[in-house]
């Protein structure tokens, strides 16, 4: 989206002309969905700080110049410069999926949930990646409050207040604050749970959590969860959650009936069906220019690519290439954004006759949020803690965040939120939208009468 904005800004005069059938550029977009997720905003989203509307942003109207397609793209075959997309009309009409052909690729589907092969993983796992996700997360945190307050076997009421998370970067220890932080504050209009009585646990394969906030940082996240009763399990793996049951490599089960997933991403799946040359991580083979190595007219930026990086001077902090060569740019926000915008520019420099720029940003540091008026942060070598490194936090995703429009709801939100007390409610028939009709449909009479 932000190489498509940026080249919307800097070809319109193109842009116009072939609107105008004069020649010019077009610039095409093809997207599964029809708007931008701000990953950084979900925990708070799915906590219900945020409202989930205001952390996607609709392409349609950020890229009015640019031509949306909302589409799988099924393969690239670059030799040939086209790409097959089987859209959404395709899939009605049975007509199959259509080739797109093009002058200029970028490539960048980013990332997607590492599942490892866990029994019972892929039939009870939840993850944390869109806002689709987090939002389904949230109502069942709140239906499971509900489950423990309705029963007296205390065998299902355990399982129901025993909430496991597996994986202690980023978006598995914001995710578990953001929802214990909400799931304490339920607890208040619930006669007979106590937040005592609700089990949380990070569940972390290494010795840390937040490695990018550094070591020492780290130490106090875990402090401060631990002092939350939050059972943190560092050097500790999931090896089983068959029947519910989270088996632990340390040797405790817990039964439970959520379990989020959150260790890791690797690449988007559709990086196999291209005919471009990845690196042993399954990344595009990148220049600093962020074209894609040894092709012509191909480009990646973000989580997808596999991109020097000039900062680390040979540092391995942002980790190294998958066949050991120099270090590479990490699969984070920070650079994402900027290899998007800087590739634009570079897309538009070659097609103009001028020499691309390389790719170069410095380490600028790591904020995180462990859940209301609570975070932790290590920015330009400061260290910061507790309130003052949360609202750093906020204050640095509101600035990144696209659009007027969205800074302005989302700090309106915010200040609402100071204001009055949280929204508790639990939405989970968002997720089947039919099933009372059907139920009425079915049955001749309202599910809720006699």
């Amino acid at each position: 989206m932000y190489t498509a904005l940026r080249l919307q800004r800097r070809l319109k005069h193109e842009l116009r002309r072939a609107r105008k059938g004069a020649g010019g550029a077009q610039v095409t977009v093809l997207t599964p969905d029809p708007y931008m997720t701000y990953q950084p905003f979900l925990p708070e989203a799915a906590a219900g700080s945020i409202s989930p509307r205001h952390v996607v942003v609709p392409l349609r109207r950020v890229l009015p110049h640019c031509r949306i397609v909302i589409g799988e793209v099924k393969s690239v075959d670059h030799a040939r410069r086209t790409a097959t997309v089987e859209t959404l009309a395709t899939e009605h009409t049975g007509t199959g999926p259509v080739e797109v052909p093009y002058d200029e690729l970028v490539l960048a589907p980013g990332s997607v949930s590492r599942a490892l092969p866990v029994p019972g993983l892929a039939d009870h796992g939840i993850g944390f990646k869109t806002v689709e996700e987090a939002i389904g997360l949230r109502n069942h945190v709140l239906e499971q409050l509900d489950v423990a307050s309705s029963t007296r076997d205390p065998a299902v009421r355990d399982a129901a207040l025993t909430f496991v998370f597996v994986g202690g970067g980023y978006a598995g220890v914001e995710a578990l604050a953001e929802l214990e932080d909400m799931a304490r504050y339920a607890c208040r209009y619930y006669h007979n749970i106590r937040p005592r009585d609700m089990k949380w646990i990070l569940v972390e394969a290494t010795g840390r959590i937040l490695p990018e906030v550094g070591e020492a940082m780290g130490r106090y996240a875990v402090r401060e969860l631990r002092g939350r009763n939050v059972d943190v399990r560092l050097e500790t793996r999931l090896d089983s959650c068959e029947n519910r049951v989270a088996q632990l490599s340390d040797g405790s089960r817990h039964p439970c009936r959520t379990l989020v997933w959150t260790a890791g991403v690797k690449p988007h799946p559709l990086l196999e069906r291209t005919d471009l040359p990845r690196d042993g991580r399954g990344r595009l083979r990148c220049t600093a220019a962020l074209r894609v190595e040894g092709v012509e007219h191909a480009w990646s930026a973000g989580d997808a690519a596999a991109v020097p990086d000039l900062a680390a001077a040979g540092s391995p902090r942002d980790g190294v290439s998958g066949d050991g060569g120099p270090p590479e740019c990490a699969p984070n926000a920070q650079h994402a954004v900027r290899q998007a915008r800087l590739l634009a520019d570079n897309l538009v420099a070659s097609l103009r006759g001028r020499e691309p720029a390389r790719y170069q940003h410095s380490y600028a540091g790591s904020v995180a949020s462990l859940g209301l008026h609570k975070g932790v942060a290590h920015v330009y070598g400061r260290r910061l803690k507790g309130y003052p490194a949360w609202f750093l936090h906020r204050m640095y995703h509101l600035s990144r965040v696209p659009t007027v429009n969205r800074k302005a709801r989302i700090l309106a939100e915010w200040t609402l939120a100071g204001l009055f007390k949280r929204e508790i409610v639990s939405l989970g028939s968002l997720e089947h939208p039919r099933a009372e009709f059907e139920l009425a449909a079915g049955t001749g009479r309202h599910p809720e009468g006699p």
